[in-house]
């Protein structure tokens, strides 16, 4: 390995380390606590050492957005993409939610920065940088239009005003679920589905939604409070401190 390829190797593995001590730092105590010199400390740098990365706390955040969408958006196996596009229009509509139901529970970490914590920056701030979320929320309305155009739900719904309900819905479960607010013997794998299959059944009824369904230019994300789930998005290491 040469002397160039050495040091883009040890640059790459100082910014992963930088972006994992801050993600579980924000995390562990909320977004508006953690400072550049709290982060440097935990992966004993300087804070200057940081500004050479990424030139400010917001910056940081962003990354980790960005890792989180890429994340939520994985396509995974091609035989599993495969699967999903032989599905029904409706059927593949309840597949897309389902996976962001699967990804609070696959990735707590990044669903908490991304969906949670209130103090964070607005991602709309970095238009051009998520161009990626935007695409996959455009997406995602171009399969709740298809399965209008099959029928499979009536005329009078809205995409944009679609996604939000089912958005809501299941963002709402894993909130309770990451907080640890679900009553004993409720499992949220349940609840998950019935939040889906009601919403989707409402939507097939016809009944008539007062939201408005506007579209945005990035996803704007329901909100909660971190503290009920921050002991529960704690790493491990930090859980026994």
């Amino acid at each position: 390995m040469g002397i160039k390829e050495r040091q883009e190797r040890d640059r790459e593995a100082v910014r992963r380390a930088i972006l994992d001590a801050a993600r579980d730092l924000f995390v562990d105590e909320g977004y508006g606590n953690v400072s550049i010199r709290k982060i440097a400390e935990r992966i004993e740098y300087s804070p200057a050492a940081i500004y050479s990365y990424f030139p400010s706390k917001d910056d940081i955040f962003f990354a980790l957005a960005e890792e989180g969408f890429r994340l939520l958006g994985d396509p995974g196996h091609a035989e599993a993409q495969e699967r999903l596009q032989a599905l029904p229009p409706l059927a593949r509509v309840r597949a897309v939610f389902w996976r962001l139901y699967e990804f609070s529970r696959q990735q707590p970490e990044y669903f908490a920065l991304m969906f949670i914590d209130r103090s964070v920056p607005r991602i709309g701030r970095e238009y051009e940088r998520f161009a990626f979320a935007r695409e996959m929320k455009r997406h995602i309305a171009a399969e709740i239009q298809r399965a209008v155009d099959a029928a499979e739900l009536p005329p009078t719904v809205t995409p944009m005003a679609a996604m939000r309900l089912l958005t809501s819905g299941i963002l709402g479960v894993a909130v309770m679920r990451l907080s640890d607010r679900l009553p004993a013997g409720e499992n949220a794998d349940d609840i998950a589905s019935d939040v889906l299959d009601t919403t989707l059944a409402g939507l097939k009824s016809g009944i008539a939604l007062k939201s408005r369904g506007v579209d945005t230019d990035c996803p704007d994300a329901p909100v909660a409070d971190t503290a009920a789930v921050a002991q529960v998005l704690k790493p491990a290491s930090s859980r026994s401190r």
